[in-house]
């Protein structure tokens, strides 16, 4: 558990993951910090249960003089920032790598004791998705900055926010089949973003977790088609479920690109191709002393609000 009064600052902090860590700083009396350029994710913080001491600060992450004084005096950096797909404004090569690099460097500058890198399960400089090349040279930018930095490596993270059970649970509900990209064989190990913000506070405390890279995964395996049954049968609803060859799943990625939210892309589907799990090398959650949640007791506080017949009755919930 992080001391109280250490300073933390939590880029990032305003995001999915993000406030469920804030949330925990904060009922440990850190003073926290939590730069974003983007006010309405600032105020989703005080609309989220957060408590304590947590500062939101308007900064412009990729001015040099800002970031610097955001990390100023700082005990604690935490790096959440990530995107899945790309846009004008944001490069893989931009978010993932130019400003890791770059908050690595100011708190080398700034004498911060403890730095922390979410990156994601998968990052592989050889890889045929730019998303995932792009998440290994961050890592490689970041640990030539601050070689002591910890990198947790998530599967898909899955709460009450989440962009995938979420997604093709409302997708469920106004169409008649969920489609299996590849067939639905590529493998996952969804990790719960309660689990994820326990590790990154147990690698800002614990010394042994210095310069370490973990991989952050569920208790259980399961491929793409088993996703999709367990969401169906958390909503009690039957859908086709129709296997997409990977040319067809390519093609209609090209389509989705230009619909506002990018739903899929093509980037997104070479992604597909691999599984994700962990590889069993890396040390993971249990190393940090966290047990890993499943999937199955957590998915039906939030997926019955898609229930056929049901209510939203889990809106406005606090989860651990």
């Amino acid at each position: 558990m992080v001391a109280g009064n250490l300073t933390t600052v939590v880029f990032g902090g305003g995001g999915f993951i993000g406030r469920h860590l804030v949330r925990r700083l904060g009922k440990a009396d850190a003073i926290v910090r939590v730069p974003s350029r983007h006010v309405s994710r600032l105020g989703a913080l005080r609309t989220a249960g957060v408590v304590g001491q947590i500062v939101p600060e308007i900064v412009n992450t990729f001015d040099e003089a800002e970031l610097a004084g955001a990390i100023q005096e700082a005990d604690v950096v935490i790096n959440l920032i990530g995107i899945l797909a790309e846009s004008r404004a944001n490069s893989f090569e931009r978010i993932h790598v130019t400003l890791p690099e770059r908050i690595a460097e100011a708190s080398a500058a700034a004498g911060v004791k403890r730095l922390i890198h979410v990156s994601a399960l998968g990052a592989d400089a050889y890889s045929k998705s730019a998303y995932a090349r792009s998440k290994a040279a961050g890592e490689e930018a970041i640990r030539g900055a601050f070689p002591q930095a910890t990198i947790l490596r998530p599967s898909i993270v899955f709460g009450p926010e989440d962009k995938f059970f979420n997604r093709f649970a409302a997708m469920a509900l106004i169409s008649p089949a969920l489609p299996l990209i590849g067939g639905g064989h590529t493998k996952f190990q969804p990790v719960y973003v309660g689990d994820v913000a326990d590790a990154i506070m147990a690698a800002a405390t614990r010394p042994d977790t210095q310069g370490e890279i973990y991989e952050v995964g569920g208790p259980a395996t399961y491929s793409f088609r088993e996703l999709m049954e367990l969401i169906l049968a958390e909503m009690g609803v039957m859908r086709l479920l129709v296997p997409l060859p990977w040319g067809l799943a390519r093609l209609q990625a090209a389509i989705a690109e230009f619909i506002p939210g990018k739903p899929l892309t093509r980037d997104q589907v070479e992604l597909l191709k691999q599984d994700n799990v962990l590889s069993g090398i890396a040390p993971g959650l249990t190393d940090l002393g966290i047990s890993p949640t499943a999937a199955e007791l957590i998915l039906p506080t939030y997926l019955d609000r898609f229930r056929k017949g049901g209510r939203m009755s889990q809106q406005g919930r606090t989860y651990p």
